[in-house]
């Protein structure tokens, strides 16, 4: 039996766990929990959708986009939210370098202004530059950025790892960055 494609809702749930909760009636706390079964029977209003659909999205994200409490009664998203939440991120000394990866269209913004968080609450950094291209990818032709963490945090920017590997700060300034066009 061929496994289901769940990709259609694992972006969804993405959606309401990251930025829009009221859609399906659910509310977050102020950790970006909810309810597991709020959110099944939020889902299941407009889909099939159940525990075991969840358990096996969560299970097979490649980008580990969620977690569950220990007793699964709760859910939340890693990272990237629109909406005011504190995931409880754990302060972190970065490596010396950081990677950012995005598309050739946004380059002239942030060479005038670095990278700031537009819409989310904080700029996404990735470890490796595969990572970082992968990303960058996605907003057409990729260019890279090499961050200068180590400088930034001597300067006093704080810097925070995800549960699932991702780098988040507030912003990074222009003096911070340079970019690996060589790479993409």
């Amino acid at each position: 039996m061929k496994p289901q494609d769940n990709t259609g809702t694992s972006k969804f749930i993405s959606r309401i766990l990251r930025h829009h909760p009221e859609s399906i009636g659910i509310q977050l706390d102020e950790h970006g929990w909810a309810r597991v079964d709020e959110l099944i029977a939020g889902i299941a209003k407009t889909r099939k959708f159940d525990m075991e659909m969840l358990e096996e999205i969560v299970r097979t994200d490649s980008k580990q986009r969620y977690s569950f409490n220990e007793n699964k009664t709760l859910i939340r998203a890693n990272q990237g939210h629109s909406i005011h939440v504190d995931v409880e991120l754990e302060q972190k000394i970065p490596p010396n370098i950081l990677w950012h990866g995005t598309g050739e269209k946004y380059v002239e913004s942030i060479n005038q202004i670095g990278l700031i968080p537009k819409s989310r609450l904080y700029v996404h950094l990735s470890k490796d530059i595969d990572t970082a291209r992968t990303v960058g990818r996605r907003h057409g032709k990729p260019v890279i950025y090499r961050i200068d963490a180590k400088s930034m945090s001597a300067d006093g920017y704080l810097f925070y790892l995800s549960t699932n590997g991702v780098w988040l700060t507030k912003e990074v300034p222009v003096q911070y960055l340079s970019t690996e066009n060589n790479f993409s």
